[in-house]
């Protein structure tokens, strides 16, 4: 018969015991014991960035450890997130754009990682503002102006887009206005910005703060806003309800995502801090003078992420799993003709899904 001994009981007791209290709420009230790393897949010096680091300030001084945000970017953030699963970390948590987890899924062939189960959302922060612009070249006044100028000449005009939700914005106007216009890819938008002011693009669409310096030149004029509601930086650009394409409305919500398996009490209790962190009137006017607001919410509560998840894809028949053979036919049809096919309707909804149930604060 064989003997175990003493010390391997004594570590598998120890170990067990480490296991228990992670699982236990226990550790929602302990965390973070070090300090707290938070991957954003946008550059330094935006919009955002700069509101990620006034909540990784007051995050801090709530949770008496250091904040740091790291700035990962390139490939639709998908260098990021294996940056963060790379870490295997429960102190590195990840900010970003609802498009890792909606639409990635659709425009890649294969992702290193799973948007279901990977990426478990937490908390929303903040929410840009998009716009379209156009260049003062084009002398039009309104997106409907701008629509029967496109109408016109198909073909003839060009547009420029930042990758992910921008591109669709306008893939949809396209679509439902029935308009043909060239579009020219920028693997850095700055140059597209200067472009927009010279006349050479067209169309711009992108965040709004970005758009604003070749406003304020005369260079080009803002359209509309996708957002529900008017910008504070452009409180004469109306909203695209206003604008007349209701359906071209779109939420540019950032938030922070946990790893996958992250305990339900700590998930809580960090929602809880984001959330105290932005009913901070400081917070909110800071934010406000950024271009942005401050839109905190949590995932509905009565659904564990994968549910949730899963749900959402059920419903809208939009997100198939790219890992089951079974489904590699239907990615194929919807990666052939997903800018013409995807319609605003379901973009929206797929957006705000991870979201469902939260409760927005201004």
């Amino acid at each position: 018969m064989r003997t175990i001994h003493p010390s391997a009981c004594a570590f598998a007791i120890t170990l067990l015991g480490t296991l228990a209290l992670w699982s236990s709420p226990a550790i929602a009230e302990s965390w973070p014991q070090r300090t707290v790393r938070v991957i954003l897949p946008l550059p330094a010096g935006g919009a955002t960035d700069a509101a990620a680091r006034l909540f990784a300030q007051g995050l801090s001084a709530r949770w008496g450890q250091p904040v740091i945000v790291e700035n990962r970017l390139g490939g639709d953030g998908i260098p990021a997130v294996t940056g963060f699963l790379a870490a295997r970390d429960n102190h590195t948590l990840i900010l970003s754009f609802a498009g890792l987890i909606t639409i990635n899924p659709l425009v890649h062939d294969k992702l290193p990682y799973d948007p279901a189960r990977d990426l478990v959302p937490i908390a929303s922060m903040v929410d840009n503002f998009f716009a379209i612009a156009v260049s003062e070249t084009l002398k039009i006044g309104s997106l409907e102006d701008f629509v029967m100028l496109a109408r016109a000449q198909p073909g003839k005009l060009n547009w420029a887009a930042t990758s992910g939700l921008p591109d669709y914005i306008f893939a949809a106007l396209q679509k439902s206005a029935g308009l043909k216009l060239t579009q020219v890819s920028y693997r850095d938008f700055v140059p597209a910005l200067h472009d927009l002011g010279e006349g050479r693009i067209h169309v711009a669409v992108t965040g709004l703060s970005l758009l604003l310096p070749q406003v304020q030149s005369g260079k080009a004029k803002v359209l509309m806003v996708t957002n529900h509601e008017r910008s504070p930086l452009a409180p004469d650009v109306p909203t695209a309800k206003e604008a007349g394409y209701p359906d071209l409305t779109f939420s540019g919500v950032v938030g922070f995502y946990g790893w996958r398996d992250i305990p339900a009490e700590l998930r809580e209790r960090i929602a809880a801090d984001v959330r105290a962190v932005g009913s901070d009137p400081a917070i909110g006017a800071r934010i406000a003078s950024l271009g942005s607001v401050v839109r905190v919410g949590t995932p509905a509560p009565s659904l564990p992420p994968r549910s949730r998840s899963s749900a959402s894809r059920s419903r809208l028949s939009i997100r198939p799993s790219l890992s089951r053979r079974s489904d590699r036919q239907r990615v194929e049809q919807w990666r052939a003709h997903r800018k013409s096919s995807i319609t605003s309707e379901r973009l929206s909804s797929l957006l705000t899904g991870e979201f469902v149930g939260s409760s927005p604060q201004s």
